[in-house]
């Protein structure tokens, strides 16, 4: 990926060397880094929030509302992945580190698999 805004969920603070979430709709904050040319530009945070009205589209609709081009996961539901793909925003996976910032370099890289739908978590575990 060489241009775009990439969105990792995060616990606590978030940010470029914070610890990512296990489950992408209960994170606390969702860490944004905007790319250039390859590079990372800019990193920000925004907070996650209530799962109330519209349930697991919330952070969809947070997201595509702040401009996300990317999502990396650990894993995500049939629903919202559905939703990210509708409002165009690719979904990568990466199940096995907790820090931020090597896989928004291994998804700079191209070395980040797009999600596919067997590697979906069943609703509310995982």
């Amino acid at each position: 990926m060489k241009n775009g805004r990439i969105a990792i969920p995060s616990v606590d603070n978030g940010g470029l060397d914070g610890q990512r979430s296990g489950h992408f709709g209960h994170c606390d904050v969702f860490t944004l880094v905007d790319v250039e040319e390859g590079k990372i530009k800019e990193v920000s945070t925004i907070q996650n929030q209530e799962h109330v009205q519209g349930g697991c589209m919330v952070p969809v609709n947070l997201l595509g509302q702040h401009n996300v081009n990317a999502l990396i996961v650990g894993g995500i539901g049939m629903r919202p992945l559905m939703g990210f793909k509708q409002v165009g925003i690719d979904v990568y996976h990466d199940a096995t580190r907790h820090e931020i910032r090597p896989v928004v370099e291994d998804l700079i890289a191209g070395k980040l698999p797009i999600i596919s739908d067997d590697q979906v978590c069943g609703g509310g575990h995982g």
